[in-house]
């Protein structure tokens, strides 16, 4: 079973009022963690949405500023083209990545509750998302879970979506305070 990453990096962050891929936590940008926690549990890592130094990179689809399901499309496109089976995607913001499911049970896709681009979606998906993109504008993340059958898993990691520089900075000041 080949599963690619995807980091969904495609958003345009006006919460956090900068790139938020590249906000330093910790002395390295926000991404970087993200392809930490992800590269030790897939065979290929690429970044949806957005060009990053060092890695692979796919343009949203079919067209930019989708939201996550321009970046979701992408990556389901990709694995298709390049022969693998799952999907594993993970935000540019949201850490600590968790362990994912490696086998999806009944071969449907699953996200973490509350967690909807922590996920694994089956590449059998891939038409079905780019036809719903192209013939539709409902670029809701909930529709398309709703719409594609895939389940929510619980997950006992506490996750940390960093939308504005206070969040990221608060979190920083936790990871110091842990050590």
């Amino acid at each position: 079973m080949k599963r690619l990453g995807a980091i969904i990096a495609g958003g345009k962050a006006t919460r956090f009022g900068s790139d938020k891929a590249a906000a330093l936590l910790n002395g390295r940008p926000l991404i970087e963690h993200v392809a930490d926690g992800l590269r030790e549990q897939v065979d290929r890592l690429i970044v949806c949405g957005r060009a990053w130094p060092g890695m692979e990179w796919v343009d949203d689809t079919p067209f930019p500023d989708m939201g996550p399901l321009g970046g979701l499309n992408a990556a389901l496109l990709y694995a298709q083209q390049n022969g693998f089976d799952t999907v594993l995607t993970a935000g540019c913001d949201v850490v600590p990545v968790p362990t994912l499911p490696c086998n999806l049970a009944d071969g449907r896709a699953v996200y973490i509750n509350g967690h909807y681009l922590f996920g694994v979606w089956p590449v059998a998906l891939a038409p079905v998302l780019d036809r719903h993109l192209r013939n539709q504008d409902d670029l809701s993340m909930r529709r398309w879970i709703a719409l594609s059958g895939a389940q929510a898993i619980t997950s006992a990691d506490v996750f940390h979506n960093l939308n504005t520089p206070l969040e990221l900075a608060q979190y920083a000041a936790q990871q110091t305070n842990m050590v």
